[in-house]
């Protein structure tokens, strides 16, 4: 009877050993096959350029902070070179609340005199960059931050409007890659706040989508993503299952002249549209609110998110 007892104790044992055995086999097998899913990616992609435009909930929600600074580790271990460009706005809107400054936007842009644009330099490159940098290195890569005034990075000039004077808002209108190259090289990720100077020294504040999308463009990357806070572009934006998967530049173009895009959306779709008109081979409009959405886009058959693609 005893010996019987102990037998019979002992099979529910064996079961749930056997159970749980099965369910790591199949766990393991099941991260084999993202191995092999990624496999003809890491071959497309090692050597090459990919610039993220991060800005959105990515930038705020702890989690999702560290989400993408792990993706950005991984991409550099498996020989993807990252150049990320960082927005900032809500940061500078609190510094000038704190400064007592009240911000004034016109079509969406920030109306920027000389204090004001101390305080977004103080903003974006004082303290934004510098935390990318931290957290890129806590999570074991190496980065460094710039804005386009270091290394002949980007000349700047006024951008050119025809409603009411914008003051320090600028726009690109050069990019000197030699820098990037030159970080990357060593292994190191660049880490690009929005701001550059003119000619005669002037300081603008640039808007960062336009900056990614000509970055990329200079740097020749094969990607170009932009992290943002929808799904990607949609034919309803009230309707997040309206998600246009691929678009090409003419259709791109087509959008933008049309009312269905949200205005935030236009900045994104043109440097988009710059970036494959002048050489980069896809650029991305992803989901930053999901966990690795950068991995999901680089790194598998469906990806996520908008593609855009030239003609």
């Amino acid at each position: 009877m005893t010996v019987a007892g102990k037998h019979a104790n002992s099979v529910p044992s064996r079961t749930v050993t056997d159970r749980t055995t099965e369910q790591l086999v199949n766990e393991l097998k099941q991260r084999a096959d993202t191995l092999i899913e990624a496999l003809p990616y890491l071959r497309q992609f090692h050597g090459k350029t990919l610039v993220l435009k991060y800005g959105g909930n990515a930038m705020t929600d702890e989690s999702l902070k560290h989400a993408v600074m792990q993706d950005l580790v991984l991409l550099g271990y498996v020989g993807i070179k990252c150049l990320v460009v960082h927005g900032g706005g809500p940061e500078i809107s609190r510094l000038m609340a704190r400064v007592g400054k009240e911000a004034t936007f016109v079509d969406g842009l920030r109306v920027t005199d000389a204090e004001t644009v101390e305080l977004v330099e103080m903003a974006l490159v004082g303290k934004i960059s510098k935390q990318i940098v931290q957290h890129i290195s806590q999570h074991g890569g190496k980065a460094v931050g710039l804005s386009g005034k270091d290394g002949g990075l980007m000349l700047a000039r006024k951008l050119a409007t025809t409603g009411p004077d914008l003051g320090l808002v600028g726009e690109v209108a050069a990019v000197d890659p030699e820098i990037l190259e030159l970080l990357t090289a060593n292994g190191y990720t660049p880490v690009i706040s929005s701001t550059a100077a003119d000619a005669q020294g002037n300081t603008y504040n640039i808007n960062a989508d336009h900056v990614a999308g000509w970055i990329a463009a200079a740097a020749r990357a094969a990607k170009l993503v932009m992290l943002t806070d929808i799904r990607g572009v949609l034919r309803d934006v009230e309707d997040e299952s309206t998600l246009i998967p691929t678009l090409r530049a003419t259709e791109v173009r087509e959008l933008m002249g049309s009312d269905r895009i949200a205005a935030g959306m236009i900045p994104k779709l043109e440097a988009c549209l710059h970036a494959v008109e002048n050489g980069v081979e896809r650029a991305h409009i992803i989901d930053g609110r999901l966990p690795h959405a950068l991995l999901m886009e680089v790194f598998t058959d469906q990806g996520i998110g908008t593609m855009i693609v030239p003609d």
